[in-house]
């Protein structure tokens, strides 16, 4: 088994930023063959994937509001996910998730078997 949990949520001015961290445990040693993600539920919406990174950390994927703004990085020594996003802005109020793939690469959700508990962004205007 694999725990996930994140931290660095908060309530932030727009314009402002923050860093989201999610620390792996229990069978870790293995977590640098898998990609991890980031995904995203705001109030009555669906949860989206925000942002993901392969496994070493070569390829980046984000959704398109996103780019230039946020940057999804990897530390796999300290099994550490990071997600830094700056110039927040209200849109991007929800709740964050970190997940783990069950394979090196992968845009579906379905493909995620390990879930953190979630840390809440709240972008204020």
């Amino acid at each position: 088994q694999v725990q996930l949990v994140e931290s660095g949520g908060g309530v932030v001015q727009a314009g402002g930023s923050l860093r989201l961290s999610c620390v792996a445990s229990g069978r870790t040693f293995s977590n640098s063959m898998y990609a991890m993600a980031w995904f995203r539920q705001a109030p009555g919406k669906e949860r989206e994937i925000a942002a993901v990174i392969s496994w070493r950390g070569g390829t980046t994927y984000y959704k398109d509001p996103l780019k230039g703004r946020f940057t999804i990085s990897r530390d796999d020594a300290k099994n550490t996910v990071s997600l830094q996003m700056d110039s927040l802005k209200p849109e991007d109020t929800a709740v964050y998730y970190c997940a783990r793939c069950s394979t090196y690469w992968s845009l579906d959700p379905s493909s995620y078997d390990y879930w953190g508990q979630g840390t809440q962004v709240t972008v204020s205007s």
